[in-house]
C-alpha cells in the first residue's frame, strides 16, 4: 500500500478543515481515520449561534453535515476505524488500527480532542444535552433571564459562573469545599457578583426533570440535608480528560512533549516536538474549545504538513 502524504487522525472540525486545507493544497492519498460519523462534539449540541456566518436556528449535527461532502470533494478519504496508537520510525509514522491493520504515512495531523468530564450524579448521563451541559458559551444563551446551577470549584467553574452571571437572573455555585481553587482575582469578582449565589460544602445528589428537560437540581451538605434548587439549566466544570491514548508509546512515554494536564505541547503552527506530527482542538494545550478555534488550528496544521511532506519528498 502506498504511503499516505499525510494521515488525520480525529474526524472533528479541526481534523475535518485539516482535510480540507491538505487535500486543495495538493497533497495526495490524504485519509482521516474517524471511527464514527465526522462532527465532533460539537454534533451533540442543541443549537449553534456563535459560529461565524451561520444565522438563524442550527442544530450542531446540521452545521457539521456539510463538512464531509466539502472536503471528499478534493479527494479527502475517510476510514471508519478505531485508532489505537501512532508510531514513528525514522520518518515514517505507523497508523496502528483496532482491527489490526496498519497505515503508513510521512505526516501526521492529529485531533482527538478531549472529552468532559463527568461529575458522576444521578441523572447527569440521562439529561446531558438536555439541560445539563459542559459549554457555558455554547448553552447559556438559552437560559437568558433564568437561574441555572454550576458545579464546580476550578478556575473553568468560576470564569463560566461570571460568565452566565452576565445571562442569567441567577447563577447557583455548586462546590464541594468552602475555599475554591481558582486565581483570588477571580474568587473576588463571584464573591462580589449580587447574583452569584454560594453554594459551599455541598455535592450535586441528583439532577431530574420530565420529558422537556432539567427542571431541578438536588445538592447534599456535609451534614447529608438536602436542599431542592429549581432551575432549568445545570452547568458541570469539573475538568476534562484528553484523548491523549493514541500517542502512547509501547514502553509508556509518549510520541511527543506534553503538558502536565496531558495535553500536546505545540507551536503557533500546531508543530510539535516530533517532526512531521502536528496536534490540533481539544487536545493541545491552552485550546480555546471552540468549533471555530478548531477549524483555524487544522487550517495553520494543514498549512504546516504541506511544507513539511514538502520539503522531505524534494530534498
Amino acid at each position: 500500500m502506498a504511503i499516505l502524504d499525510c494521515a488525520i487522525v480525529g474526524g472533528g472540525p479541526a481534523g475535518l478543515t485539516a482535510g480540507l486545507y491538505t487535500t486543495r493544497g495538493g497533497l495526495e492519498n490524504v485519509t482521516m481515520f474517524e471511527k464514527g460519523m465526522p462532527g465532533g462534539q460539537i454534533t451533540q449540541s442543541s443549537e449553534i449561534e456563535n459560529y461565524p456566518g451561520v444565522t438563524g436556528e442550527i442544530t450542531g449535527m446540521d452545521l457539521m453535515i456539510p463538512w464531509p461532502e466539502q472536503c471528499q470533494k478534493f479527494g479527502l478519504v475517510h476510514e471508519m476505524v478505531n485508532v489505537t496508537q501512532v508510531t514513528k520510525s525514522g520518518d515514517i509514522f505507523t497508523i496502528h488500527k483496532e482491527d489490526g491493520s496498519t497505515t503508513d504515512a510521512h505526516s501526521v495531523i492529529i485531533g482527538t480532542g478531549s472529552s468532559p468530564r463527568r461529575a458522576g450524579f444521578k441523572g447527569e448521563n440521562e439529561f446531558f444535552g438536555k439541560g445539563v451541559s459542559t459549554c457555558a458559551t455554547c448553552d447559556g444563551f438559552f437560559y437568558k433571564g433564568k437561574e441555572v446551577a454550576v458545579i464546580g470549584g476550578g478556575d473553568t467553574a468560576l470564569e463560566e459562573a461570571l460568565y452566565l452571571a452576565k445571562i442569567c437572573s441567577k447563577v447557583y455555585l455548586v462546590h464541594r469545599r468552602d475555599t475554591f481553587r481558582s486565581a483570588p482575582n477571580t474568587i473576588n469578582r463571584v464573591q462580589n457578583t449580587p447574583n452569584i449565589e454560594l453554594v459551599l460544602n455541598s455535592v450535586p445528589d441528583e439532577v431530574y426533570g420530565d420529558a422537556m428537560g432539567v427542571t431541578g437540581l438536588r445538592v447534599k451538605n456535609k451534614s447529608d440535608e438536602l436542599r431542592d434548587i429549581e432551575v432549568p439549566g445545570v452547568f458541570t466544570f469539573v475538568g476534562n480528560d484528553v484523548n491523549n491514548q493514541t500517542l502512547i508509546q509501547d514502553d509508556g512515554s509518549f510520541l511527543c512533549d506534553m503538558n502536565d494536564l496531558g495535553q500536546v505541547v505545540v507551536d503557533l503552527s500546531m508543530r510539535t516536538s516530533t517532526p512531521g506530527l502536528f496536534a490540533t482542538g481539544d487536545m493541545r494545550q491552552e485550546a480555546p474549545k471552540q468549533v471555530v478555534s478548531a477549524a483555524g488550528d487544522g487550517a495553520v496544521a494543514a498549512l504546516s504538513a504541506i511544507s513539511y511532506v514538502d520539503e522531505l519528498l524534494n530534498t
